[in-house]
């Protein structure tokens, strides 16, 4: 296929890429309205949340919980629509298009690129819920008012044990798996794809291309963009408030410091200031390098939990919850219950984790968009889809796994290993480190094993902030690949700031069920990203179609 036509069509977009851009002053190679306005509403909410904590919280909670219940159902169908656009892509003709001009090639390594899509992606997640969650699927007690995995509950295995401990891996993969990446796929595919092939900003209004032309560049782009920019400093101000619980409490097993606010702040500035660091040496560097030593460090972290730990019984349940997984998320992926205690459920966790997804999608979708130049629509589906869920199950099997066989195995009876308290007591940074207690101890090999899972929450929080930065820089540049450093200092002291702010004032929930709210409108515009693209495809293999038989007939008159 020829991407020439549709190049010339959107020919356009420098000269009003220039013509928005500031040319001198503070704000040169930005955009001064979108900047100004994105920084101000931050600071409202900020302002707002912190100084009436309850009240946001109060209210945020509700839109949300409404959401929930009223579209919850839309949630689910919406995810399971991408992937089956993303097998689509894969197995049609478009597979062979690429995301550049035809004769380009990829900038990264495999490996880096590997590296990058995992820490930026979802890291920082899956090691602090990676122990938690399954203990939460495998509990019966009904402690938050439903069942805590009614897929268990259906299929007989009501009694804490072996049977509930399978299925409580499978709904944890069914969490962190193919739906969720199918979000990321969707959004990062779209936005590479039009600023790659057909020369548009790497920015979200470029999506909408197909629908509205150059309106792109007025004011239903502008509002697109704030979107996605506020999304995405919220979104990493709230993993990295909460985040900074989980290594406060490792570094008090390290190191025997306080693990209060005081000390949570501090962590919460020296992320920042790598972050930054990280951030302003661009994408090829710093974040790279930090990516590529996460996984190195994670590998060996993974490998102490396996072999330190019951590794026959790892592996036979995490192959025996995986082929459960495989059997079963599509028919997972739409399962509609009726019932209110397995709706609750599904609404507190499923349709919650859909929107989180959704809620990072444009700032997670940007930076893989950003890093995967050069390669085609099927080698970009099947890397971002199949590579980093592959490496979440492992982690979660072996991290989930740890955890459920000193539950089931523990010497004062099944449930007495003390995790299911913690859990339960929402103690979830303590969970992680009493796993770990389990495998190592508490002497030396516990102390190297608690290291190594500090380092790999302070390296992914330095990844997640340090994309971030670099995506909304890209954004209010109108899809400049090196924004100015000024702003991306800027922004990334904002990240912070908004952590911290928010850490003191008690408003990090709040926070984090807005981003969850925000989730709706979200989904609407990723729906018209995923038709844009499609629109685009058939128009490009049309043009191409059109174009070729001219071009041979002009050939044989020669």
């Amino acid at each position: 296929m020829s991407s020439n036509q549709p190049q010339r069509s959107a020919a356009g977009s420098t000269v009003f890429k220039a013509e928005l851009l500031e040319k001198h002053g503070l704000f040169q190679q930005m955009h001064k309205g979108m900047t100004l306005t994105a920084a101000l509403l931050v600071l409202a909410f900020v302002l707002f949340t912190g100084a009436n904590s309850e009240l946001a919280g109060s209210l945020f909670g509700a839109a949300r919980s409404w959401i929930e219940h009223t579209f919850g159902w839309y949630y689910l169908v919406t995810v399971v629509f991408l992937i089956a656009v993303c097998f689509f892509v894969v197995f049609s003709r478009f597979g062979s298009v690429r995301l550049g001009p035809d004769d380009s090639r990829p900038e990264f390594s495999n490996f880096a690129w590997f590296s990058m899509l995992f820490s930026a992606g979802i890291g920082i997640g899956i090691l602090f819920f990676g122990v938690a969650e399954p203990i939460f699927y495998l509990d019966n007690s009904g402690a938050f008012g439903y069942p805590n995995n009614p897929y268990a509950d259906m299929a007989g295995a009501t009694a804490v044990g072996y049977d509930r401990a399978v299925d409580a891996l499978r709904v944890t993969y069914f969490h962190w798996g193919f739906h969720g990446w199918a979000v990321y796929v969707i959004v990062g595919m779209a936005l590479a794809y039009f600023a790659y092939r057909k020369n548009l900003p790497l920015a979200l209004r470029s999506t909408l291309y197909p629908f509205i032309g150059d309106r792109i560049y007025g004011p239903i782009g502008h509002a697109v963009d704030l979107f996605g920019v506020l999304g995405c400093v919220f979104g990493v101000a709230t993993s990295l408030g909460l985040g900074v619980s989980q290594m406060s409490v490792g570094l008090e097993r390290l190191i025997g410091v306080d693990p209060g606010t005081q000390t949570q702040l501090i962590l919460i500035a020296l992320i920042t200031v790598v972050s930054i660091v990280s951030a302003l040496s661009g994408v090829g560097r710093g974040i790279k390098i930090i990516s590529e030593w996460n996984i190195v460090v994670s590998i060996l972290v993974v490998a102490f939990f396996l072999f330190g730990g019951p590794t026959a019984w790892l592996i036979g349940i995490f192959a025996e919850s995986l082929g459960d997984y495989l059997a079963n998320f599509v028919q997972m992926g739409l399962w509609f219950p009726e019932e209110q205690g397995p709706a609750a459920w599904q609404n507190g966790w499923t349709v919650f984790y859909w929107g989180w997804w959704l809620a990072w999608a444009p700032f997670v979708g940007l930076f893989i968009a950003r890093i995967s130049r050069g390669r085609t629509l099927r080698e970009f589906v099947i890397g971002v889809l199949f590579v980093p869920t592959l490496v979440i199950f492992v982690w979660l099997g072996i991290f989930g796994g740890a955890a459920l066989y000193q539950e089931l195995h523990a010497t004062g009876g099944v449930g007495s290993a003390g995790i299911i308290e913690l859990v339960k007591a929402w103690n979830l940074p303590a969970a992680l480190f009493a796993s770990s207690d389990g495998i190592a101890g508490d002497g030396t090999l516990g102390w190297i094993l608690s290291a190594m899972m500090v380092f790999l929450l302070l390296s992914w929080f330095v990844t997640s902030s340090d994309s971030g930065t670099l995506v909304l820089t890209t954004i209010l540049s109108l899809g400049n690949e090196e924004p100015p450093k000024i702003f991306r200092t800027f922004w990334g002291i904002v990240i912070g700031f908004v952590a911290g702010a928010l850490l003191v004032a008690g408003g990090l929930s709040a926070l984090q069920t807005a981003n969850i709210a925000a989730a709706l409108p979200l989904s609407v515009v990723i729906i018209l990203m995923t038709l844009g693209v499609l629109k685009s495809l058939f128009q490009e293999e049309r043009t191409s179609d059109s174009v070729e038989p001219t071009a041979q007939e002009s050939a044989q008159n020669n």
